[in-house]
């Protein structure tokens, strides 16, 4: 009976042994993947693929500064900053990014240009490119503003999903916010007063690349309403059936509670900015509309813009962490962060 004893004392002797030598090795290969840069970040459980490839490498981005860097500008950039720029945070935490709210204002593609000619940010984030007033005042200061393409980005059209119209031209669109047209049955829709709605011109790059570019430099309309930002606006095309909106195509095409309408240069050959079919209200939000950067990328989709890092161009350790900045969001992996965060690929 004493020999069993023996016996099994030996045998759990023998196990509780392998498995401190197998506890060991674990700690120390976990430790060995820390030290070497390929653990992963706190809350990855949630991360893609593609960001798993980023995280298991060292950082290997060339010529980035190490410090904290002040950054900020466009609201259009929200979804970078949340799903690209955490990875370099993760990949590379000596060079700490803190976006920076403008002191006085609403955040923006013309504040941020404002606050990097201030000496407020190190580089800042566009939805538009910089302005020729802007570029020399800068140079008064002793720099200029170089403007660096990461991104392709839309502007679609938003309605409620209870208006039956085919889609709009930019004319249309134009005459629509200048107050021409009042009325949707003047564009083939049905006998109901339009309900127009814009953020103010002081708000950012999306408002002043409209004005610019859809409205070629004219004033809105007295009929337009202004709102504070595009979530309450969607909120309030939601509720009525005549109203309209503009935004960057990604706050846009995935609502359930609008509509993305399609856009042409001429009658007769719109576009949509989603990918067809058109996934209706009553499928969504267990399915929902995808972007259609094929014809982003290539031009056929009425409205595109160029998502712009605006580097200071004074030789110091700012230019160095912007031009750092936009040549890693140029990369192929980066890209694809930038694709799976709304945007198209600009390369």
């Amino acid at each position: 009976m004493s020999q069993k004893n023996e016996t099994l004392s030996l045998f759990l002797a023998a196990i509780i042994t392998i498995g401190l030598i197998f506890s060991g090795l674990w700690f120390f290969m976990e430790r060995w993947a820390q030290l070497n840069g390929i653990a992963k970040p706190s809350g990855s459980s949630n991360t893609d693929n593609s960001t798993k490839q980023f995280v298991n490498n060292k950082c290997n981005v060339p010529n980035l500064p190490e410090g904290r860097f002040n950054y900020g500008g466009s609201t259009t950039w929200a979804p970078i900053r949340k799903d690209v720029d955490s990875t370099l945070d993760s990949l590379c935490p000596q060079f700490s990014l803190r976006y920076t709210q403008p002191p006085s204002g609403q955040a923006g593609s013309g504040t941020g240009i404002r606050m990097l000619i201030d000496n407020q940010l190190a580089f800042s984030q566009s939805s538009r490119s910089v302005k020729a007033e802007e570029n020399a005042e800068a140079k008064q200061k002793g720099f200029s503003l170089k403007e660096i393409p990461v991104a392709i980005d839309g502007i679609a059209i938003a309605v409620n999903h209870n208006l039956n119209i085919p889609g709009l031209t930019v004319a249309q669109l134009k005459d629509i916010y200048t107050g021409k047209i009042t009325n949707w049955q003047q564009v083939g829709g049905p006998n109901l007063p339009i309900t127009v709605y814009s953020r103010s011109q002081e708000a950012g790059g999306t408002v002043e690349f409209f004005v610019e570019n859809v409205l070629n430099k004219e004033k809105f309309g007295a009929n337009v309403s202004y709102i504070g930002t595009t979530t309450e606006a969607v909120r309030k095309v939601a509720v009525n059936t005549g109203a309209i909106y503009y935004a960057s195509a990604p706050e846009v095409v995935p609502q359930c509670t609008i509509k993305s309408l399609p856009l042409g240069r001429t009658r007769g050959q719109f576009v949509p900015p989603y990918q067809e079919p058109f996934v209706p209200q009553s499928e969504c939000p267990s399915k929902r509309n995808q972007l259609n950067t094929q014809v982003f990328r290539s031009g056929n989709y009425a409205i595109t813009r160029n998502l712009f890092v605006i580097v200071k161009q004074n030789g110091q350790t700012d230019q160095q962490a912007g031009e750092a900045y936009a040549n890693w969001l140029l990369t192929p992996q980066s890209q694809e962060l930038i694709e799976k965060a709304g945007f198209v690929r600009i390369k």
